[in-house]
C-alpha cells in the first residue's frame, strides 16, 4: 500500500465535504482499518460497525469548529479513534450477557429514525421536514426508511459503496436534524445518530 501525506488543502476538501476526496479518504483508511479490526474481532458485523463509527467520528472532528489542526498527523488521529471505538466495543460486550440464538432481540432504548417514522402522528412531520431536504438527502432518507429498502440496494442507487453510504446517511440525518430543530415541531421529537 502506498503512504499517502496529507496536507492543509487535503484537509480543507474533507471539511468542505469535496467527493472525491472523501472517497479517497474511506478507501484509503478503510484498507488500514479492515487489517487492524480484523486481527482484534472475529465478527465480520463487528468490523464494519466498528470501521463505520470510526469514519463518522473523524468526519465529526475533520469539521468540528477548531478540530483537526495538523493534517500530518491524520492517521495517527484516525488510529486513535479506531481504538477507541474498539475499547468501547470491548467493555459494551463484557456487559452484555450473551442470548441464545431463539431468543428475540431485545428492544432498543434510543428512539432512532425507524422509530420516528412507524408512529403515526410524526410521520406526517417527517414527510414536512422531508420535503425541505436537499432532493440527494430526501431520496436517500426515503428510501432507507419510508421504502425501507435494503441497504445494498440503496448502494447501487446512489453508485456509492457500503462505507461510503454510511456517510451519507450521517449526512442526511445531520440535514434532517438541521430542518427539524428550525420547524414548528423542534424539541417535541429526539433524534438519535
Amino acid at each position: 500500500m502506498e503512504l499517502f501525506f496529507f496536507d492543509e488543502l487535503y484537509l480543507q476538501r474533507l471539511r468542505d465535504r469535496d467527493h472525491v476526496t472523501e472517497r479517497h479518504f474511506i478507501a484509503y483508511f478503510s484498507k488500514l482499518l479492515l487489517i487492524k479490526l480484523r486481527s482484534r474481532l472475529k465478527s465480520s458485523h463487528a468490523v464494519e460497525d466498528i470501521r463505520q463509527e470510526t469514519f463518522a467520528r473523524v468526519f465529526k472532528a475533520v469539521r468540528a469548529e477548531g478540530g483537526i489542526r495538523q493534517p500530518e498527523r491524520l492517521g495517527a488521529f484516525v488510529n486513535s479513534i479506531c481504538n477507541n471505538v474498539l475499547q468501547e466495543h470491548y467493555r459494551s460486550s463484557a456487559r452484555v450477557a450473551p442470548l441464545d440464538e431463539d431468543s428475540p432481540d431485545p428492544p432498543d432504548p434510543a428512539i432512532d429514525m425507524d422509530h420516528v417514522l412507524v408512529t403515526r402522528q410524526t410521520s406526517e412531520q417527517v414527510r414536512r421536514i422531508l420535503a425541505q431536504l436537499p432532493e440527494k438527502d430526501r431520496a436517500l432518507l426515503h428510501a432507507l426508511f419510508m421504502e425501507e429498502k435494503d441497504k445494498d440496494e440503496v448502494c447501487r442507487q446512489f453508485g456509492v459503496n457500503r462505507a461510503y453510504l454510511r456517510v451519507l446517511l450521517h449526512r442526511a440525518k445531520q440535514s434532517f436534524r438541521v430542518y427539524y430543530e428550525k420547524s414548528e415541531y423542534g424539541g417535541q421529537l429526539h433524534l438519535e445518530h
